[in-house]
């Protein structure tokens, strides 16, 4: 049996936490957490426990001498390349979340210096630990299509989704962030590579924003949904249904949502980001955006990432077969097919794991927790894996800014 793990969080907002959570409920223990927030921190410390060390920064915590094996590091895209590295020269093996850093040569960077230092850089790149895509990735690896031939991927954001985290949120602004390509779907971009199993060698991209600008606002619209908006309870934006259907919402960017009546959530909503018009918001994410790859193997992939659907969808071409499926899409449950070229089509087994009432990501944030003892210790492991999935997706946001064939290098 493994001895549990000792974890220090950096960044107390929701996934943070969700990991964390999961963490204690697998037997391991929260040493110290990090973040500027005091409610954020009373959250943290009701999952920690009141033995954990708390810091109002990361700074703080990551000058002190080491706390845990483990750096969990949960905080905004544009503190986790400085973060990353403080982490690797105090010698913490780190659980990071995705993206790594905010160009693809600090990612690189980061990879290169993991490696000089024998650290461990675990991505957050939690589908890979979904049943859903286990079941894809052991098919494919039997053979059961035969050879790869291309793959055809999409990911469906979601309108609110869309609006909360891209629009009125977080990563609504890339020079804040990192492009939405990465910070979305670097997710689906390294999926492709390790279903392709081969290092990507060009990217094609062309991206569009065509549904929340000042042009699509309804007539008389104001800045924001608390002044007096003539489309109030019709808008299927309207920020106030953070009071009503879209509350857990709330609970992404509020540690003390459920705290809060409905008057102060209102109160919250005139001042906050997320009380915005979302016709009015000045992002510069797109709300489309499509991506063709071709791996140094000779398979080709396009993923298709769009505000306008929900949840996951995949088409794998093979010389024997086709494998398809879904998740989280269309109101169904996850579903995987293999159809022969020559024979029946085949409903396959997605093996469902005990994930102790843990769903987030289809199962794999629970996924990865449990993953991370054996992640960690691997004789094989490569501090480089997590990588090729964010030089296709950097790449692809230079191709779509740059309206050019981004041509990666073969001696990666």
């Amino acid at each position: 049996m493994q001895e549990p793990l000792s974890i220090a969080v950096i960044g107390c907002g929701s996934r943070g936490r969700t990991y964390a959570r999961i963490a204690v409920d697998l037997g391991h223990r929260i040493t110290a957490f990090a973040d500027p927030s005091p409610s954020a921190r009373q959250a943290m410390e009701e999952i920690a426990g009141p033995d954990a060390q708390a810091f109002s920064d990361a700074d703080g915590l990551l000058a002190a001498p080491k706390l845990a094996r483990v750096a969990a590091i949960c905080t905004q895209d544009s503190q986790h390349f400085p973060q990353a590295v403080a982490a690797i020269h105090q010698g913490y093996d780190l659980l990071l979340e995705k993206p790594a850093a905010c160009s693809s040569a600090d990612v690189d960077e980061l990879s290169r210096l993991a490696e000089a230092e024998g650290c461990r850089i675990i991505l957050c790149f939690v589908l890979r630990y979904t049943p859903f895509y286990r079941t894809l990735k052991s098919q494919l690896d039997a053979g059961i299509i035969g050879d790869i031939i291309s793959i055809q991927a999409a990911e469906g954001v979601g309108p609110w989704h869309q609006a909360h985290s891209f629009v009125r949120g977080h990563w609504s602004r890339s020079k804040n962030s990192t492009p939405m390509i990465v910070a979305k779907c670097s997710h689906d971009t390294d999926l492709l590579a390790w279903l392709a199993d081969s290092p990507c060698r060009s990217v094609a991209s062309f991206a569009g924003q065509s549904h929340f600008t000042p042009g699509m606002a309804p007539t008389g619209a104001p800045e924001r949904c608390t002044d007096g908006c003539p489309h109030l309870g019709t808008c299927r934006f309207d920020a106030h249904r953070y009071l009503t259907d879209q509350r857990r919402w709330l609970q992404m960017v509020r540690p003390d949502a459920d705290s809060l009546g409905d008057a102060a959530i209102i109160d919250w909503l005139k001042t906050s980001d997320w009380g915005r018009c979302v016709y009015h918001c000045g992002q510069d994410t797109p709300d489309h955006q499509v991506v063709s790859m071709q791996f140094a193997s000779g398979i080709t992939a396009d993923l298709t990432m769009t505000a306008f659907d929900t949840g996951r969808r995949i088409r794998i071409y093979g010389t024997q077969g086709i494998l398809e499926g879904a998740m989280h899409a269309d109101g169904r449950d996850p579903w995987i097919e293999c159809r022969m070229h020559e024979g029946e089509t085949t409903a396959l087994e997605i093996v469902e794991q005990d994930t102790g009432g843990y769903q987030g990501h289809g199962g794999g944030d629970f996924g990865l927790i449990e993953a991370l003892p054996a992640l960690l210790d691997a004789d094989a492991a490569d501090s480089r894996q997590f990588t090729e999935g964010h030089r296709i997706a950097f790449a692809a946001a230079r191709a779509a800014e740059q309206d050019c064939l981004i041509n990666l290098a073969p001696d990666h």
